[in-house]
């Protein structure tokens, strides 16, 4: 369903749980709520609206027309705003902007009146109340089909409750749409009913669906995201359920992607590509946000991911965009989690058969000595060796004769007896001397590494003195505007970009498997082991950097879940689920506004309800510390 979030323009006439969030239809006079409902046909419009109010803004793109009154619609886009609270509050982004509240978010010294965190509140609520007057006027339709229409609605008020437990744990649980003031719920309250609700629609959903709708697959997985922070969210730990439904999800037809659609060797980055809708990506999406720079353009989504992480010495085009917007950039932190393995030389040389020669090679490397650096023979008048070179020149020799050397005249790859000394740049390479065909060649050995890494790092530097300046920090490169054979977007323009976002995917949930997993929810070590081996080896193209049971500890999961999932909105309730977001237990730079990082009060790991929504409703009572 590429399109369907986008078509709506539609009246939803619906009272919202609080005063400050103001709806305004589009021409009531000619499209009534009545007429939104009059069958399936049009419910399934009402329908996409629940998904495009956590992609879009508003009914007119990129701004106008905004489905919440008095906050900016690029700024409120909902992952855009996952990003900043869940991402930017963390060691995986720095943001440059000064805009009012935005350093507050990465100092962690924000207040109750922060427009950020309340504009995810807001955008959180019109969720709730959308999704509840559509459970409630489609409850009028005969049709099989409108059931499972309200089971997905369902579904989505869950998963906004889902976030609304994370971010500010005590809300009010709406469900009926009324124009009383509601009353606060507990974090207990609230996660008893999105867990109540996904275990009862998980047989009313679908056994597939359209891309872009949920399917009983997403209820499974969500209930393992909720399983898994239980613990923290209502004192009692749930690691068994979030195993049972990890494993559930496991067992779906649901898949990791390893099609290496752009032939670069990483299948990794399709998933962040702008046709990660078709070119294998979709089989690892379980609950995906889709963004078309045509027909669905906003300021926040992938838009914003590209463009704001695009800055420096960046080509734009390359990534698909018209220009960067210069703000955001990753701590080394996160730089410094992607592990890079030395090439061991001895090890290839020994791979190469045949044995020690009288052809070797003479020049810098040996400072012109008088013994050769031995090649072996692999074949007949085919001789090798792999090494590691400096900056400089060389020659073949046999048996240290300078009477029986051979260069090259003509820089062009052939030898000439007595010939021009080779010059050769820094690296490491299997050298190939052929006496057949008088040729040689220098193939360069890379080292293997984790390819999820996707930084920009010309003219950038690790390490962040002070913020803004764009160069201060790696450039992320991990979401682009171009598909996977090089084309730009749908927006010929460069403005607004395709990539669809997941929200939830199956890699997610093989780690959330393997964490339950060491915190004694039960299941199989084995299992966990070869699924985030499954997830390394597609990383690094091989089987270079797969794991033993031996090196699966929580800590070596939490880092696995930094390098799979960085910018993805998870790091933060992460960080929280270890203890390490406030204490001092894990520091980054600039946590708690200090240069080297330091700890910050237990209660920033809730963010504020909004000043202007306590205000509002004298039945709420503001978290504790704001």
């Amino acid at each position: 369903m590429k399109y369907i979030v986008f078509i709506v323009t539609i009246s939803l006439f619906m009272t919202a749980c609080h005063d400050d969030l103001d709806q305004d239809p589009i021409d009531p006079d000619s499209f009534t709520e009545q007429d939104v409902f009059v069958n399936t046909t049009e419910a399934k419009k009402a329908l996409a609206k629940l998904y495009a109010s956590l992609a879009l803004t508003g009914q007119q793109g990129p701004s106008g027309q905004p489905d919440i009154s008095g906050i900016d619609e690029g700024f409120s886009q909902y992952t855009r705003m996952l990003f900043n609270l869940n991402e930017l509050t963390t060691d995986h982004a720095v943001v440059g902007w000064g805009d009012a509240g935005l350093p507050d978010l990465h100092g962690l010294y924000w207040s109750a009146g922060n427009d950020f965190t309340g504009a995810m509140y807001l955008r959180l609520a019109q969720e709730v109340s959308f999704t509840n007057a559509f459970i409630q006027n489609a409850s009028e339709l005969p049709d099989a089909e409108a059931q499972t229409f309200i089971a997905e609605a369902r579904f989505l008020r869950a998963f906004a409750y889902y976030n609304l437990i994370d971010f500010y744990a005590n809300v009010p649980l709406v469900t009926q749409i009324t124009t009383d003031l509601p009353s606060q719920s507990s974090r207990t309250e609230l996660f008893d009913f999105v867990e109540s609700e996904l275990l009862e629609i998980q047989d009313l959903l679908l056994d597939s669906n359209e891309y872009g709708r949920v399917d009983k697959v997403a209820a499974w997985a969500l209930l393992s995201k909720l399983y898994l922070n239980a613990e923290v969210w209502t004192g009692t730990p749930r690691y068994s359920e979030c195993v049972t439904f990890s494993e559930n999800v496991l067992n779906s037809s649901y898949s990791i992607n390893m099609n290496d659609a752009n032939g670069n060797g990483n299948a990794y980055d399709e998933l962040f590509l702008a046709d990660n809708d078709t070119n294998g990506a979709q089989q690892e999406f379980i609950f995906a946000l889709n963004f078309d720079g045509i027909q669905s353009q906003t300021y926040g989504g992938s838009t914003f991911l590209v463009h704001a992480a695009t800055g420096g010495s960046m080509d734009p085009l390359s990534l698909g965009i018209n220009g960067g917007w210069g703000g955001l950039r990753t701590t080394k932190a996160l730089v410094e989690k992607f592990e890079s393995s030395e090439i061991d030389v001895p090890a290839l040389n020994s791979q190469l058969g045949g044995s020690l020669s009288d052809w070797g090679l003479v020049g810098d490397l040996n400072e012109w000595g008088e013994e050769d650096v031995e090649m072996y023979e692999t074949s007949t008048d085919v001789y090798q060796i792999y090494i590691t070179l400096a900056d400089g020149q060389l020659k073949f020799r046999f048996n240290e004769d300078w009477g029986n050397n051979y260069g090259d005249n003509g820089a062009d790859g052939t030898l000439e007896a007595g010939g021009e000394n080779i010059t050769v740049t820094a690296g490491t390479y299997l050298v190939t001397l052929n006496l057949a065909t008088l040729t040689y060649s220098f193939e360069a050995v890379e080292a293997a590494g984790d390819n999820r890494g996707m930084f920009y790092t010309d003219g950038q530097s690790l390490e962040i003195g002070s913020i803004p300046p764009f160069a201060e920090g790696y450039a992320v490169t991990k979401f682009k505007n171009i598909d996977s054979n090089g084309n730009q977007g749908s927006d010929s323009s460069g403005d607004f970009v395709d990539t669809d976002l997941p929200v939830i995917r199956l890699a997610e949930i093989y780690l959330n498997y393997a964490e339950a997993h060491l915190r004694g929810g039960g299941g199989s070590i084995s299992t966990a082991v070869d699924k985030i081996n499954e997830l390394r080896e597609r990383g690094y193209g091989n089987t270079s950097g797969n794991i033993t049971s031996g090196d699966l500890t929580l800590d070596f999961v939490l880092d696995e879940r930094s390098r799979e999932l960085y910018w993805e909105g998870q790091r933060r309730t992460d960080l929280i689920r270890y203890n390490y977001f406030t204490t001092n237990a894990y520091l980054w730079p600039f946590k708690g506004n200090q240069a080297n990082g330091t700890a910050v009060d237990a209660y920033r790991s809730i963010f504020p309800i909004p000043t202007n929504t306590i205000s509002t409703n004298p039945n709420l009572i503001q978290n504790d510390g704001y």
